[in-house]
């Protein structure tokens, strides 16, 4: 296709590069993200290499400015040539606004630059590789630090779940290299916050370090740059750039898994920041004693400081998280009974309570509906279908407790009354039948029981199971609730 639109008929061709700017758009951001924000949107006029678009409401189009502005800019200009230049018409009941797109980085969240067409390996993969290495002139003053300023320690909600990593992390930020959490590696499972706290960390030591040179990267786009310096014989300039840092914040180490020559680079710039007290912040998916694929001088390295997890937030601290995050985009009269089902339902991840607030507020934008429990209901059974994987042990006790008629605080009491031991039992059977955690982590969570306790619980119900008839139905219709849940 041209590129150049003065070739082109303005008026029929409106469609037509609005969907070449959906390709670029919908190859850079998710599945349910691209549905939500851009399948309802139309493109209205195309005069003079200025495009209009189409929202649907004033909350699309501030949402849609505040994190997907860079990358329409992109599209837009890797379609139209460099002059194409993007505007909104905004309903706005019987009206329309006109707005033109922000002519500065507004977006608080934008999502990486879309590649643009090439014939290298690397571009293929859908990654435009940025040249890390040192040019004549450059001083590391000038290096970007590839932080998001959204995801500071503010925004970071701190709950049980990750009390001890925050605390590592802000005290890193006030003595980097100087504590003996060095390197402090991250782990967890996905969507639960290692990014935001990696980026909390950087974003705090340059407030606190204003001179020191501090870079995230993610442990993918590290791989992509050594495979570019093996090409062009430039590796000692790669770890040459590097070893310039005084912090470095690696992001899910994880994919540098089986990668043999890029951990021998790894390997020595993690040497060099150790030898010259520089502080190294790491995250991954799994803790170094459960992580393969790497040579194990980097594993006993990854164990010199302190390694700390994330757990799955409780049900107190996903509601300070959902209120926080409808703080952040101004919304302020949901009903707190909405909030506490959105705190039961959705459970895996963070990631997900955000996505699945994000529709809801879409929703009811887009058909002007007040956001009630029954609609949140009706986009929560949707979206949960399609991503939940794991049932909170907060859910499950309140199903449990519900069933049987016995308040969740009763529950996790040290009572010692049969009718609220059998309860416990089966929170305790039902928790390791369909979560992850540990028989640790789910006595910890049962009312301060030890892992033995909760063995001899799961015992305990087979057992009753086997020679109870109404016991045994009793767990059978719990389980039908959680297995639909």
């Amino acid at each position: 296709m041209d590129r150049s639109v003065d070739m082109l008929d303005e008026n029929s061709n409106c469609q037509t590069i609005w969907n070449e700017c959906l390709k670029i758009i919908q190859s850079n951001i998710s599945p349910e993200h691209f549905e939500t924000w851009f399948q309802p949107v139309v493109p209205v006029s195309l005069k003079q290499q200025e495009l209009t678009i189409q929202v649907p409401s004033m909350f699309y189009y501030e949402f849609i400015e505040n994190n997907f502005w860079q990358l329409l800019k992109t599209a837009v200009r890797h379609v139209m040539g460099p002059d194409g230049k993007l505007a909104y018409s905004v309903v706005m009941g019987k009206n329309v606004l006109r707005l033109p797109q922000s002519s500065s980085e507004v977006g608080s969240n934008q999502p990486a630059m879309p590649p643009l067409p090439s014939g290298s390996d690397t571009e293929k993969q859908g990654r435009e590789i940025v040249n890390p290495f040192v040019i004549p002139g450059l001083k590391t003053m000038n290096i970007n630090s590839q932080l998001k300023p959204e995801l500071n320690f503010d925004n970071f909600v701190e709950g049980e779940c990750n009390r001890l990593a925050r605390a590592a992390g802000f005290a890193v930020a006030k003595n980097p290299g100087k504590t003996s959490f060095n390197p402090l590696f991250i782990h967890s499972d996905v969507g639960l916050g290692k990014t935001h706290l990696a980026n909390a960390i950087g974003l705090e030591t340059k407030v606190n370090f204003p001179d020191k040179t501090v870079l995230y990267v993610d442990a993918e786009t590290f791989l992509q740059q050594y495979i570019e310096a093996a090409k062009t014989q430039t590796i000692n300039d790669f770890i040459h750039f590097y070893q310039m840092l005084d912090v470095l914040i690696i992001d899910d180490v994880q994919f540098l898994s089986k990668k043999e020559k890029t951990q021998e680079a790894f390997f020595h710039i993690f040497n060099f920041f150790q030898r010259e007290n520089r502080q190294m912040v790491i995250t991954c998916d799994k803790s170094p004693s459960t992580l393969t694929g790497f040579e194990q001088r980097l594993l006993s390295r990854f164990k010199w400081g302190l390694s700390a997890d994330l757990q799955i937030p409780d049900k107190e601290t996903r509601v300070r998280i959902i209120k926080k995050k409808l703080l952040n985009i101004g919304v302020t009269d949901i009903d707190e009974e909405v909030i506490d089902y959105l705190a039961y339902r959705i459970v895996t991840n963070v990631r997900e309570i955000e996505g699945a607030l994000i529709s809801i507020l879409a929703q009811s934008s887009l058909n002007r509906k007040t956001i009630t429990v029954e609609l949140a209901k009706q986009m929560i059974d949707k979206f949960v279908q399609n991503t939940i994987h794991e049932i909170s042990i907060d859910y499950i006790q309140k199903v449990v407790c519900d069933y049987f008629n016995i308040p969740v605080y009763q529950m996790l009491s040290k009572s010692r009354k049969g009718e609220i031991v059998q309860v416990r039992h089966a929170s305790m059977y039902f928790a390791k039948k369909y979560t992850n955690l540990s028989l640790a982590q789910i006595g910890a969570r049962s009312g301060d029981k030890d892992h033995a306790t909760v063995l001899h619980a799961c015992r305990a119900v087979e057992n009753q199971r086997a020679t109870n008839a109404k016991y045994a139905a009793d767990l059978n219709n719990i389980d039908k609730i959680l297995k639909n849940a």
